[in-house]
């Protein structure tokens, strides 16, 4: 037995908002879902460098161990918590552009979809769904 192929009720398309405005409201949230891709790049960017710096300080202590003190010396002073770009660590980079464009783009994205939509998201999305499975199932529920 077939379920409607109707969105539900929370991403139904309020009355009058035309199809131009759902297109434009999706790729509003496609935009803001590739931001999130970025913003979870920069976290991994965050780890990955920091993990590069405890080994740093490890090879610092091996290298001093093995009785190399000028190279330890060396990579200590030029390298071992080293800004990644001037006056920055990873953590301050994530927090600039949580700041500058992370949650201004968050909300700016939530104010259009509550001024245009009802706060109702993910629509073009849900359109996309009904217009692909016409009788409302799914594989794994046809």
């Amino acid at each position: 037995m077939g379920q409607s192929s109707a969105p539900d009720a929370s991403h139904r398309r309020p009355d009058g908002v035309s199809d131009r405005t759902v297109e434009a409201l999706g790729a509003l949230s496609k935009a803001l879902e590739t931001t999130e891709r970025a913003r979870g790049a920069l976290y991994e960017f965050h780890q990955l460098t920091g993990g590069a710096d405890f080994a740093v300080g490890d090879a610092v202590r091996l290298l001093r161990e093995a009785g190399h003190d000028r190279e330890a010396d060396l990579v200590e002073r030029e390298i071992l918590g080293r800004n990644v770009i001037p006056g920055h660590w990873t953590f301050q980079i994530i927090e600039e552009y949580n700041q500058t464009y992370y949650r201004p783009f968050t909300e700016i994205e939530k104010h259009v979809v509550d001024t245009l939509a009802q706060g109702r998201v993910h629509l073009h999305e849900a359109e996309m769904k009904a217009a692909r499975q016409p009788s409302g199932g799914s594989p794994e529920n046809p």
